[in-house]
């Protein structure tokens, strides 16, 4: 059976197939080369030509270069607690399963959790939880925007996929984080999928499936379009976790716990206020787009103190008020 992308062997033989493949074709530098025969619609960059813009000839020299993309790094330890994750109870419950399998692999056998969908609004703590489960079972966490799958040209994703579950299995157990998952994995009546893409779900559906067995290894993948999924991709999760909007108690928790590490103080401030303010707000945005903005904007202002109204001018810039009271995010 072919691998789903090529690799040089031997360079003689590679070599004679290039020669007899792209005869008479003018190579230019920083072009593509395409593979009509083995590895239809794979391409091969041509990184010099010496002289210029040579025609490929039976007595053409040449040389493979396989430069491949630096490894993704994987995280040993994060210092990220589950207590660090505000709120987010049944998803942190849940997490339990991944936490048993990655403890005891072995002990779960055909029924391991080996693929697990965080889902739900941008900024819920789907990232940090992936990274304080890692940290509490001590595993390492290889974690990859699925953006960064979509390379060059074609195989290009396909072989980053099977390189990061081999690097996965060396380093078992471990967890493998693909963030934004719908990057890749929308569902084909929402979107024109390009030939790279196609062969990169391919390339997941296939570690996914566990056609090659690779023990103590489990992908988790998230989004914030779940429903938008492609459905043979998500079928292949066997749970489905679900990350919330903080509810008024916990966004009073977040706020009050970030506020007290502020290099400046913050004492005359009504947090149940601000709780109430921030309805419809994530984590993520009360702590990057609130708290951080009114501390800046203290700072910029010379204050030896941030204020009430610094927080609530920063609220105010990404909420409006609907008719009802309720306020909603303003998306920009």
């Amino acid at each position: 059976m072919l691998d789903e992308y090529p690799e040089v062997e031997d360079p003689e033989i590679f070599e004679q197939y290039a020669r007899k493949q792209w005869k008479g074709f003018v190579a230019r530098k920083g072009e593509y080369l395409f593979d009509h025969r083995m590895y239809p619609d794979f391409a091969y960059k041509v990184i010099d030509v010496e002289p210029p813009e040579s025609v490929i000839g039976i007595e053409t020299i040449i040389i493979v270069n396989e430069d491949e993309k630096a490894p993704i790094a994987a995280e040993s330890s994060t210092g990220i607690t589950f207590e660090d994750v505000i709120g987010q109870t049944n998803a942190r419950r849940k997490c339990k399963l991944i936490e048993r399998f990655l403890e005891e692999p072995e002990r779960f056998g055909k029924w391991a959790p080996r693929n697990v969908l965080f889902f739900g609004p941008s900024g819920t703590g789907k990232t940090m939880l992936a990274k304080a489960l890692a940290n509490k079972t001590e595993v390492p966490l290889l974690p990859i925007k699925a953006t960064q799958l979509i390379g060059e040209f074609v195989g290009e994703g396909a072989r980053q996929i099977h390189q990061l579950y081999d690097k996965a299995e060396e380093m078992q157990p471990c967890i493998i984080f693909i963030d934004e998952l719908d990057a890749i994995a929308l569902d084909r009546r929402f979107q024109e999928l390009r030939g790279d893409v196609a062969e990169i779900v391919n390339a997941l559906l296939t570690e996914m499936d566990g056609i090659v067995e690779r023990q103590g290894v489990c992908t988790i993948g998230a989004t914030n379009r779940v429903d938008s999924l492609d459905a043979a991709v998500r079928s292949r999760f066997e749970e489905e976790i679900e990350f919330i909007l903080p509810d008024e108690k916990d966004r009073h928790r977040i706020i009050e716990q970030n506020i007290s590490t502020f290099p400046l103080p913050a004492e005359d401030v009504d947090l149940q206020k601000l709780a109430k303010l921030t309805a419809g707000l994530s984590g993520r945005d009360i702590v990057e787009k609130v708290l951080k903005n009114a501390l800046h904007q203290a700072i910029v202002d010379d204050r030896e103190e941030v204020g009430q109204e610094l927080f609530e001018n920063a609220i105010s810039r990404l909420v409006k008020k609907e008719d009802t009271g309720t306020l909603n995010r303003l998306y920009i």
